[in-house]
């Protein structure tokens, strides 16, 4: 598998190999051996998959406080996405940074976003599925986020002709990052859970 860090401490972008043939292909798209060879240890407890109809759709940026936070490994089974994970950790030399990578069916990389980041992703196609495994179960009362659009954060959203993306009434709703107070401890976001 192949790992790719970030400037940005706690993030990865693996891919793993796929082995075709005239028939298709095989992957082993998860190892927890492996993964916490590269990465360190992590539980996950739940897969979640989203389908978004429409290029355009925008999912985040959220996140859930401990003790419920979420480390999650993201990837793309149909379509294209636009993926983002800000960096939420008090103390963190990168507090408020970002990573930003495309994920797709075809390049088949993931991108394991850490507890202590919020999550957020963008569609490039129409008829988009993201899975994603998370290491803690969703818990409602806990969940918060950012607005997407956050002049502070600088995420450069790939939005087609400078265009207003489709969001949920909830997501429309999220604080500025000015308004926001990390409820991410060091001892909180260290390690993979």
């Amino acid at each position: 598998m192949q790992i790719d860090r970030f400037d940005i401490e706690g993030p990865a972008l693996l891919t793993p190999p796929r082995f075709g043939d005239r028939r298709g292909f095989f992957s082993e798209t998860f190892h927890a051996e492996r993964f916490a060879e590269a990465i360190g240890p992590a539980v996950f407890v739940q897969d979640n998959h989203s389908r978004s109809g429409a290029a355009g759709t925008l999912r985040g940026l959220h996140l859930q406080s401990p003790p419920h936070a979420q480390g999650k490994l993201v990837r793309v089974v149909r379509g294209r996405i636009f993926d983002v994970a800000v960096d939420l950790r008090e103390e963190s030399p990168s507090y408020g940074g970002h990573v930003a990578v495309e994920l797709s069916a075809e390049n088949w990389a993931q991108l394991w976003v850490p507890a202590g980041f919020a999550h957020g992703f963008l569609t490039l196609e129409p008829d988009t599925e993201v899975v994603y495994k998370a290491t803690a179960f969703y818990a409602p009362e806990h969940e918060a986020g950012i607005a997407w659009d956050d002049p502070d954060l600088a995420i450069e959203w790939p939005l087609r002709g400078g265009g207003a993306p489709s969001l949920s009434e909830k997501d429309a709703r999220l604080p500025r990052f000015a308004e926001f107070r990390t409820p991410f401890r060091r001892a909180d976001a260290e390690g993979g859970s």
